[in-house]
C-alpha cells in the first residue's frame, strides 16, 4: 500500500507542478500559494478538528510541525519562483536533489540505511542535474539557466521537509500534518497579500481562474496526503524516491506541450536524471 500511495503522489505531483508553473505566471507566487494551502486546510479540517488540541500537549509535536511549516514555506516560495522564471524541463530535474537530501537525513538521523546501489544512483542523479542545469557544457564560464539557483535551494529545503514530514506523520497523523502546514501557509500568504494591498486580487483571480485554482489545489494536496501515508509503511528514503520520480512526467510535459528547446547535453542530462530517479525508486535496502 505504501508503494501504491507513493505512485499516487508521483502522478499527482506531476500534474500539479505542471499546472503550478502556469498558475505562478497567471496568479503570482503568493496568490497561488494561498489557494493551494487554503484548499488543503479546508478539505483536511473535518478529519483533524478533534485532534487539534493534542498539538499543544508537551510532546514537542507543535514545535516539529512549526519547523516543518517554516521549511516548506521557504522551499515553496523558492520553488514557485524557480518555476516562474525558468524552463520547467530544466527546473524539475534539479528538484531531484530533494531525493538524496531526504535519504541522507533519514540515514544519519533515524538510521535508515542506504545501499551501495542507492548511493551510486544518487551520484548519477546529481551528475544529470549538473548537465541539464547548464547551457554551455564545454565552456569554462558556464552560463546557468534562469531559476537554477532558486531550484537548488528549494530542493535542499524540500529534502529536509520530506524528512520532517515523515517524522511528523509518524508522531501525529498524515492528515494532521497536512492540515497544520496548509493552515500555516494559508495564513502567512493571506497576511502578506493584505500587507502589500493585494488582497483584492484574490477575488479577481478566483473569478477568472477557477478551474486552474481547483486543479492545482486538488493535485498538490492529493500528492501530499498520499506521500504522508506512504511513509507510514515504507522508509522515508524509498517513499521520497518513488514520489519524486514525478519529474519524468513534468519534464516531458514541458518539452511536449510548452515546446521548450534544450541543447543536446541538456537532453542527455535530463535522461540521466530521470533514469537515475526512477531506478532509485525501485531499489530497496539490501
Amino acid at each position: 500500500m505504501g508503494i501504491i500511495l507513493a505512485f499516487i503522489a508521483l502522478v499527482s505531483w506531476g500534474m500539479g507542478d505542471f499546472l503550478i508553473q502556469k498558475s505562478t505566471r497567471v496568479l503570482g507566487n503568493y496568490i497561488a500559494l494561498f489557494y493551494i494551502s487554503a484548499i488543503g486546510s479546508v478539505v483536511f479540517l473535518p478529519f483533524v478538528y478533534r485532534d487539534i488540541p493534542s498539538l499543544f500537549l508537551p510532546d514537542h509535536s507543535f514545535l516539529l510541525l512549526m519547523l516543518t511549516s517554516l521549511a516548506i514555506l521557504f522551499a515553496s516560495l523558492l520553488g514557485l519562483q524557480a518555476l516562474k522564471v525558468g524552463k520547467i524541463s530544466i527546473i524539475e530535474p534539479i528538484f531531484a536533489l530533494e531525493i538524496p537530501m531526504a535519504a541522507l537525513l533519514a540515514a544519519f538521523v533515524i538510521g535508515e540505511s542506504i545501499s551501495l546501489r542507492q548511493a551510486l544512483l544518487i551520484l548519477m542523479i546529481i551528475f544529470g542535474i549538473i548537465m541539464v542545469s547548464t547551457k554551455h557544457a564545454a565552456e569554462l564560464n558556464i552560463k546557468i539557466e534562469k531559476g537554477v539557483f532558486y531550484a537548488i535551494l528549494a530542493a535542499i529545503l524540500m529534502g529536509s521537509v520530506d524528512f520532517l514530514f515523515g517524522i511528523g506523520s509518524r508522531e501525529t497523523s498524515p492528515f494532521l500534518v497536512n492540515w497544520f502546514i496548509s493552515a500555516f501557509l494559508a495564513i502567512f500568504s493571506l497576511c502578506y497579500l493584505i500587507l502589500t494591498s493585494r488582497s483584492n486580487e484574490l477575488i479577481q483571480c478566483w473569478k477568472k481562474e477557477k478551474k486552474l485554482i481547483f486543479g492545482i489545489g486538488f493535485f498538490d494536496n492529493l500528492a501530499w496526503i498520499a506521500f504522508a501515508y506512504s511513509m507510514l509503511s515504507v522508509p522515508i528514503a524509498i517513499a521520497t524516491s518513488i514520489s519524486q520520480s514525478y519529474l519524468a512526467i513534468v519534464a516531458s510535459l514541458g518539452i511536449i506541450l510548452n515546446k521548450e528547446r534544450l541543447r543536446k547535453h541538456q537532453y542527455i542530462g535530463l535522461a540521466v536524471t530521470i533514469l537515475g530517479a526512477i531506478a532509485l525508486a525501485y531499489i530497496t535496502e539490501e
